[in-house]
């Protein structure tokens, strides 16, 4: 039976430990923005997470946190470390060496993961190496001191010895903080590439898409036809967002071609970019869910770039990766085909931002993201779906994404309160690259009434849509549905987004005052 005293040090010690690893992640992190930023132990273990995550996992996370779902992973794991550094801490109390074991284990695993990631360096391996390394030292130091106690061996200075190793703790988790902040104001690199995108101008595209003024419906609360960029979705596996200079960049197109090509960023540019307009969606979307946009896009037809490849007639699939190693399975057809699939550089009038793929990505109408959107694009190996698979086929969504056809009601907003008379109901409608005929509404248990549609831009993008409802007084549940251009009612089964897209009608609930 462990005696009062060893039982009140569990807490000093747990302590103790916690303060060591926010000094030795802080360090780590230091340490990675001087030798290999890409290595971050945060990022190497969160990029690890994501790697091994299935389906429903990630669709989980999404779901919950939606496009924040990198900041909840981050905080999932820094919640994770500190308690196991906790319990760390109390088992050096108990057991010494093993709390140091513990700590150093984990770092062995973030080095070993950090090798294992497709843009690993020789020097990945040493963040967590050293973020490893300081805590077990800093853990054994404070423990040490912690269990030498008061020479006096008394209460009041054993007290005084909790409260010195506590304050230590406490600065060491100070230092940790500085150290972080540190790597962030030693992103260089970062910055760099935010200058050469905020000074880069853009060339003048050959062929634009007009919007016609009648594709915007003008109520409030409806989705804008066009997604400002501060608000247009992102979802991507990319936990430290890739840093690309385009003067650095190349793509490489190569695989069952009968002539490999490797395009520079100059090169690209004379390739005469075009505009376009074009809604890109999320698999992951649930009925009803945000994660959809649309932009107008710049850049050049993806089959252009093809041809000067030329594609042998084996070819059925081309494995799209990114420089950050994720890759995408798009079908050989949709990017050759009349669709303007893009590898584009402009979104909205100004360069890519950053985190949506600067200084090229991918644009594909009518897949999902997952298997066409490839964002900091570096490489386009033409091959077989029996001979290669993209980055989440294996984790278990299906190898091709057509898009689903779908709608949202936007206006009410479930939960709603609605003054009773002359109201209206009002959303999106999408099946991009099949297009849009038109959308019925369903209030209660009443006839399915047909919604008037703004005008489409193209097949290519979603449409407004709206119906006038003299609003009674009480609780209604609103619900719609769209027609595709070839005729096809969107289905009220319900279906999940794993393994290739939400179905469904998506319903809500009003209350009319």
């Amino acid at each position: 039976m462990p005696s009062a005293s060893v039982r009140t040090r569990d807490l000093p010690a747990a302590v103790a430990a916690v303060g060591a690893t926010a000094l030795g992640a802080g360090l780590g992190e230091l340490v990675a923005a001087l030798v290999a930023p890409t290595a971050s132990p945060f990022a190497v273990i969160g990029g690890g997470m994501i790697d091994i995550a299935p389906a429903w996992a990630k669709n989980l996370a999404i779901s919950l946190f939606g496009t924040g779902d990198k900041a909840a992973l981050l905080v999932g794991i820094a919640v994770l470390l500190l308690a196991v550094a906790g319990a760390a801490g109390v088992l050096e109390w108990h057991r010494p060496p093993w709390g140091r074991v513990v700590l150093g284990a984990l770092g062995v695993v973030g080095a070993i993961v950090a090798l294992t990631r497709s843009d690993a360096g020789m020097l990945s391996p040493v963040p967590s190496i050293v973020a490893a390394g300081v805590a077990s030292a800093a853990t054994a130091w404070l423990i040490g001191r912690l269990r030498r106690g008061p020479r006096s061996g008394l209460a009041a200075d054993e007290g005084l010895t909790r409260r010195s190793v506590l304050a230590l703790s406490g600065i060491a988790v100070a230092a940790g903080a500085l150290a972080a902040a540190g790597s962030f104001a030693l992103s260089s690199g970062a910055r760099a590439v935010s200058a050469v995108r905020a000074a880069l101008r853009l060339p003048t595209p050959t062929t634009t898409t007009d919007v016609p003024a009648a594709a915007e419906l003008g109520i409030d609360g409806l989705s804008p036809v066009i997604t400002p960029t501060a608000d247009f979705y992102r979802i991507d596996t990319a936990l430290v967002v890739p840093q690309v200079d385009p003067a650095d960049w190349t793509l490489r197109v190569h695989g069952l071609v009968e002539q490999e090509v490797v395009l520079r960023w100059d090169d690209l540019l004379d390739l005469a970019p075009k505009e376009t307009v074009a809604t890109l969606t999320c698999v992951s979307n649930e009925v009803g869910g945000s994660l959809i946009g649309t932009a107008r896009w710049l850049g050049v037809p993806l089959r252009e770039v093809l041809a000067r490849a030329r594609p042998t007639a084996e070819a059925d699939m081309v494995l799209s990766r990114s420089i950050d190693g994720f890759t995408a399975s798009s079908p050989l057809e949709a990017l050759t085909d009349d669709r303007d699939a893009l590898l584009a550089i402009g979104m909205n009038g100004e360069p890519l931002p950053i985190e949506h793929g600067f200084p090229v990505r991918m644009v594909v109408p009518g897949l999902y993201g997952y298997v066409s959107a490839t964002k900091w694009v570096t490489e386009l190996e033409v091959t077989r779906y029996d001979r290669a698979e993209g980055y989440w086929t294996p984790r278990g969504w299906s190898e091709r994404g057509p898009v689903k056809l779908q709608s949202r009601i936007d206006v009410p907003r479930a939960g709603a309160r609605v003054e009773a008379g002359a109201a209206v109901i009002a959303g999106v409608a999408w099946q991009t690259h099949v297009g849009v005929s038109g959308v019925e509404v369903q209030i209660d248990d009443g006839a399915w009434q047909p919604a008037t549609l703004a005008a489409a831009i193209s097949a290519d993008t979603w449409v407004q849509w709206s119906l006038a409802w003299e609003a009674t007084s009480g609780s209604h549940t609103v619900r719609c549905r769209a027609i595709s251009a070839d005729g096809q009612t969107q289905t009220d089964a319900p279906a999940p987004p794993a393994p290739d897209g939400a179905t469904g009608w998506h319903e809500l609930t009003v209350t009319v005052a």
